[in-house]
């Protein structure tokens, strides 16, 4: 992958209903020198639109690449600016670079799914599996990771423990705001943060709508071309579009006023009431003054089994 451009065709090419995982190759230097990984995400809080978990790695020996690069807050920095940092990733500087990467794009049906489901995935789980599984990836890729900084969902020491106990071999800190406080996590935050942004640029609505991403806007329920997205484009019977995450109330609140109201029948209730059995009476035999026996399996009856002969 040579450009944004390339990143951009390679995201066209993936179902957006699925998720999937985009990785630079393992630098060769850092198949063999010790390496730190930073883990970040972008995409949390919007309503539309995947999140995207992305690493950065590179030897301990050159954490002053990082600042060649230019790392920092993805927050902190222009649109234009973690563009051209993640170009540069990308392209051939990035063998001498020695900066590996990776970003996994999370569905906002996967997220939705998640969250319904009888039972419940919350997004902190979604969150911590997906970083567990790419520092897992580029680990088996053959990357010689020796510490691991991550920016946390949710109380810290948990997380960190939690971390500590898959890797017991690595140095694990997880800490708040750690994109502002590690270089390593400001270059996982610029790859999650490009890629969510390039993924929004080429989104393709399955369900035809027309509609590019300056149309649909950031995807934070306070931006004012999503909050107008939300509130046009709702169908009466199907809802929204794939891009938007259900599960969010604000999403849920326009679809109570706008969409169709779904009944469920209860199926139990209309079969016939049926006594239920305690579990104890399934392993009770009664006696010979006319009590019910258990009855014995066919299985038994067929070759003429019992007690009596089953250790001839």
């Amino acid at each position: 992958m040579e450009s944004l451009q390339a990143l951009q065709d390679f995201i066209k090419t993936k179902d957006n209903f699925r998720n999937f995982v985009n990785s630079s190759e393992v630098p060769s230097v850092c198949k063999t020198e010790p390496c730190m990984l930073g883990v970040d995400e972008a995409g949390r809080g919007p309503v539309l639109g995947p999140m995207v978990y992305g690493v950065a790695y590179c030897p301990l020996s050159q954490t002053s690449v990082l600042k060649d690069l230019g790392c920092a807050d993805s927050k902190a920095l222009t649109e234009e600016k973690r563009d051209d940092i993640f170009r540069k990733m990308l392209t051939e500087e990035a063998s001498l670079n020695n900066v590996g990467w990776a970003a996994e794009i999370i569905s906002p049906n996967y997220i939705s799914n998640s969250m319904y489901r009888r039972a419940k995935h919350s997004l902190n789980e979604v969150s911590m599996n997906s970083a567990i599984d790419l520092i897992k990836k580029v680990a088996e890729s053959g990357a010689n990771i020796t510490e691991v900084y991550v920016d946390t969902v949710g109380p810290p020491e948990k997380y960190q423990a939690k971390l500590s106990e898959i890797y017991p071999n690595y140095k694990i800190t997880v800490a708040k705001k750690a994109d502002s406080i590690y270089p390593i996590v400001s270059a996982a935050s610029i790859v999650a943060k490009v890629t969510r942004d390039h993924a929004l640029k080429v989104w393709q609505f399955k369900e035809g709508l027309e509609m590019t991403h300056a149309e649909f806007g950031s995807g934070y329920p306070g931006d004012p071309l999503t909050k107008k997205f939300i509130r046009e484009q709702v169908d009466y019977v199907f809802g929204y579009p794939m891009l938007v995450r259900f599960s969010w109330s604000t999403a849920e609140l326009m679809l109570q006023d706008k969409a169709a109201t779904c009944t469920f029948e209860e199926i139990d209730d209309e079969l016939p009431k049926k006594k239920v059995k305690s579990i104890s009476s399934f392993f009770s035999v009664k006696s010979e003054d006319g009590a019910m026996k258990r009855k014995r399996h066919k299985f038994f009856e067929e070759r003429y089994l019992s007690m009596d002969n089953a250790f001839e």
